[in-house]
């Protein structure tokens, strides 16, 4: 019997069990698209992963796991977030690192800096090391490799980029507590880039060399000169500003620091000669841009520090010095070492 469907208004209709499965898949919603984690989700998942694989690699193999705890980089980090972990592990001595002079120039602020060579000066004088010696001065100092340094002695390097004789009177106190046998100073061509005159430079230097005697009387102060630059073939910046100091007023205040040095009764190294070529000009094959030295440069300074020490300082194979006298010109061929004649 054939069932009918009413189709009045008002009321429902009625279909077979057949027809209402048919309706039924018809009127079936479409599946919705599967919905993808979040990158949060996925990144806090595959982090879970990585911690699990290396909590099962340093529970399986200790020693690994003792070198990586004491790593001086590492073992500060593990210490703040996890103060009582590990306990088993011996604790290492840590490790005070300097960041490189190359490094510290860029980011570094100049108190910043002045932090880094007072602590410096501070580890040097827990250690007091025999035969110290301390380079005091400007941005040569600063980049002397210290591989090329005489290694018959150690040394303290306390130079600093753009450094002039009125900021370095201010930082003496650094070596307060530092018992140096010797103490090299150069500075002079940032005064004189800067405009300062050369009378300020010479009192400068005169009460710097003074100070360091005072604090330290026995120590030897040896007054380095300063050196040429290249004159036009210069690329360094603000060229133009050096360009309007002479290499021959570089000569003359040379010959006045080496009048200080002996009124001071202290001890004078010459390197203009070394350094100068026939026209009183930094050598180009000791510079990298007409002011600062290059590789070669620094061997010819370590060459001349090593005879100066051999020479001239206590100890000194032969107490003969070489007298500069006041005839002397920037293109000597040979370097004094000692106390000139007065100009």
């Amino acid at each position: 019997m054939t069932q009918q469907l009413n189709l009045k208004p008002g009321r429902k209709s009625i279909s077979s069990p057949k027809a209402r499965a048919t309706n039924s898949v018809k009127s079936a919603p479409a599946p919705k698209s599967r919905k993808r984690l979040p990158l949060w989700a996925s990144v806090l998942i595959a982090g879970n992963g990585l911690l699990l694989l290396g909590v099962s690699i340093l529970t399986t193999q200790p020693e690994l796991t003792k070198r990586i705890v004491n790593n001086p980089r590492i073992a500060p980090l593990i210490a703040k977030v996890w103060p009582n972990a590990m306990p088993s592990v011996e604790p290492v001595a840590p490790i005070v690192e300097v960041a490189p002079t190359e490094v510290a120039r860029t980011v570094l602020s100049y108190d910043q800096w002045l932090e880094v060579l007072k602590q410096e000066a501070v580890a040097v004088s827990a250690k007091n090391p025999e035969r110290l010696t301390v380079l005091l001065g400007d941005s040569l100092s600063l980049w002397f490799p210290p591989e090329q340094l005489p290694s018959d002695r150690s040394w303290l390097n306390q130079g600093m980029s753009g450094e002039t004789t009125a900021a370095m009177l201010k930082r003496l106190n650094f070596l307060d507590e530092t018992k140096p046998q010797t103490i090299l100073v150069m500075a002079g061509i940032n005064d004189l880039k800067s405009g300062v005159s050369d009378e300020d430079l010479l009192t400068n230097y005169r009460t710097m060399v003074q100070t360091l005697k005072q604090k330290h009387p026995d120590s030897e102060v040896v007054i380095q000169s300063m050196l040429p630059h290249g004159g036009e073939s210069m690329t360094v910046e603000e060229r133009d500003r050096l360009l309007a100091v002479s290499n021959e007023k570089i000569f003359k205040l040379n010959q006045k620091l080496a009048t200080i040095a002996k009124e001071e009764q202290v001890l004078f190294l010459n390197l203009n000669p070394l350094f100068s070529n026939n026209e009183g000009m930094l050598r180009s094959d000791l510079t990298t841009d007409g002011l600062h030295l290059s590789p070669a440069g620094y061997l010819v300074w370590s060459t001349a520090l090593q005879t100066f020490s051999q020479t001239q300082l206590r100890g000194a194979v032969s107490p003969q010095a070489e007298i500069l006298p006041s005839n002397t010109e920037p293109n000597a061929s040979k370097p004094a070492v000692a106390q000139p004649e007065t100009p």
